[in-house]
């Protein structure tokens, strides 16, 4: 029913309660499910303590890596730290192993040093036009050597909003939700915000 509705909607919101046990499955199930198929962004709005208390303040944090879905992420974040008077960490960050999204064979990535440059250069870009943009919106940026699921979660601690990319440049092809985005979606402290590819209505 949920992604019957979401045709046409603007955002489809789910409530979450619990971070563990068999419910927080359940829960986290279905909203990974409406997460994956949706026609359109989806919230799911998560606590810091289980208790169902959203937290207002904060910084906005948003993954980046480079992906359409991550370029669509970025545009949502500026707007809703904007809107929400908030700060926004831009987290991009890696592992040292990843997989290829054809075959899924994992291959080791260069050295941290050798990628770095690159990865700053990387990140600096996306960022460039929307700071312009929105000039009111102080920006942090976060480069880190490790999986962006666990970097993201940790900065959800301190966040108001992280917003996401329903899948990101790695992962095996025709997956509709990322392993990013399924973590948050089960485990962040903050509410998640997925944004989907565009789809025809």
């Amino acid at each position: 029913v949920l992604i019957e509705r979401s045709r046409g909607a603007r955002v489809v919101v789910l409530g979450c309660t619990g971070r563990g046990g068999f419910a927080g499955m359940l829960v986290g199930g279905t909203a990974a499910t409406v997460a994956g198929h949706a026609c359109c962004p989806v919230t799911v709005v998560r606590g810091r303590h289980g208790d169902g208390v959203v937290p207002r303040e904060g910084p906005v944090v948003v993954g980046v890596d480079g992906s359409p879905n991550s370029e669509a992420a970025i545009a949502v974040a500026f707007e809703e730290a904007s809107f929400r008077r908030a700060s926004l960490v831009a987290v991009h960050a890696w592992a040292d192993v990843t997989y290829g999204s054809a075959e899924g064979v994992a291959r080791l990535l260069p050295q941290w040093e050798v990628l770095q440059p690159e990865e700053e250069r990387l990140l600096a870009e996306r960022l460039a036009g929307w700071q312009e943009k929105y000039p009111d919106v102080v920006v942090e940026r976060a480069l880190v050597r490790d999986r962006p699921r666990h970097v993201l979660l940790d900065e959800s601690a301190r966040a108001c909003l992280v917003v996401v990319g329903s899948r990101g440049r790695g992962g095996f092809t025709g997956m509709l939700l990322g392993s990013t985005s399924q973590a948050l979606i089960q485990h962040a402290w903050c509410p998640v915000l997925v944004i989907r590819p565009e789809r025809k209505q």
